[in-house]
């Protein structure tokens, strides 16, 4: 099997990375864990925009530039391997557009699809619910048709960048009589309606990555639904695969791992540096392995997606491996710095920013984010290998 890229992907990530380097060479923003997620920058989305990085598989038609879903990749493992701060743009990048795409209007598509792709405007997800889990299927949030609109009632949680988006993709019940699959339907709903609040979540890492939101009578006009009505959940179902298959998966702590071996060539302890410790020295080979694996994993996925059908089984494998291999990193960061991992970034005495201390916190989670481990291990057994359900 050839795992060579083309000239032009060659070049494709080259520009990629002078461009990085040049923003972080002029000190425009600084490389971080989760910037992914937690980078809002405005500006940054704008200048990526600018350079046709956003919508890169899309139609020319609507802003798009028609490129594979490798070309793509390379452009994402680029992003995360500088820690860039492209929240702004990520999700409706990476999935929701793609959502609009397959499943919306043309008058969507048209209204929607070349502001993503301009970084004009920003979409969060509103799939989480309290008590629901993993199992989206299990939502409750109403949305009741009268005439014109949907009345949506009810309660998101871990809604991402809710404190920035326009826009917040929301998946609601529109019919509780049907079987819970069957009744979801999905919109794309502006966050200046009436009656709509949130109150920030800030996590164990102090950031506000993620918000509860809350739904009071939201009149969503009708041309904001998605698709067709009761058909939500298994456009979701498309989506996660998406998600799950993302490199920031694997690559959102890369600047720890960078910084990490930068510090162990660099620290000597005993006269001698930290790279001439064996055990030291067998646990950065180890994570390297473990990376350049979980890295073709996400190669995996992007070819799937080249070949016209949606990766579930195979996002569903690189996801639960990928969220592994970044608490393992986390922990052996903290294992190898000590004491001083513990540090956080205005501490005089902390390694490389505290970048070892948010990623300790935050990898408690990854496992759950984007479903749980149990849940992408039933995803493998029943439509990878054909196991029973029971």
């Amino acid at each position: 099997m050839d795992f060579s890229f083309t000239q032009e992907q060659k070049r494709l990530r080259q520009e990629v990375r002078d461009f990085l380097e040049d923003e972080v060479g002029r000190r425009l923003w600084k490389p971080s864990c989760d910037a992914w997620i937690q980078g809002h920058n405005p500006a940054f989305t704008k200048r990526v925009a600018q350079r046709g990085w956003i919508g890169l598989t899309w139609p020319r038609e609507y802003g798009g530039h028609e490129r594979s879903f490798l070309d793509r990749l390379i452009v994402t493992e680029e992003m995360l391997r500088y820690g860039a701060p492209a929240a702004c743009h990520w999700f409706s990048d990476r999935q929701i557009g793609g959502s609009i795409l397959s499943y919306g209007s043309e008058e969507q598509k048209r209204e929607f699809l070349p502001k993503i792709v301009r970084g004009d405007i920003y979409v969060g997800l509103g799939m989480s619910e309290p008590e629901s889990g993993s199992d989206l299927a299990s939502l409750k949030m109403r949305a009741t048709e009268e005439d014109e609109v949907y009345v949506v009632n009810g309660q998101k949680t871990w809604t991402s960048g809710a404190s920035f988006i326009n826009y917040v993709n929301l998946f609601a019940r529109t019919d509780s009589d049907a079987p819970k699959h069957r009744g979801i339907s999905e919109f794309i709903v502006p966050m200046d309606l009436p009656g709509i609040s949130r109150i920030p979540m800030i996590d164990i890492t102090g950031t506000e990555a993620w918000n509860d939101l809350f739904f009071d009578n939201v009149r969503v006009p009708k041309k904001y639904l998605i698709g067709q009505k009761n058909t939500g959940f298994y456009h979701v179902v498309e989506q996660l695969a998406y998600e799950r298959g993302g490199m920031e998966r694997l690559m959102g702590n890369y600047p720890l791992f960078d910084a990490l071996v930068t510090f162990i060539k660099e620290t000597k302890r005993n006269g001698r540096t930290l790279s001439q410790d064996t055990r030291i020295r067998h646990k950065l080979a180890q994570l390297q392995v473990e990376f350049e694996v979980g890295r073709l994993l996400m190669y995996k996925v992007a070819a799937v997606m080249d070949a016209g059908r949606p990766p579930t089984v195979e996002a569903a494998m690189s996801k639960s491996y990928a969220t592994a291999f970044e608490q393992r990193l986390a922990n052996t960061a903290m294992d190898i710095l000590g004491p001083y991992g513990l540090l956080l970034g205005d501490s005089k005495f902390v390694p490389f920013e505290g970048l070892a201390s948010h990623s300790y916190l935050a990898s408690k989670g990854y496992s759950l984010q984007a479903g749980s481990r149990e849940i992408l291990k039933n995803i493998i057994a029943t439509r990878g290998l054909g196991l029973p359900t029971s």
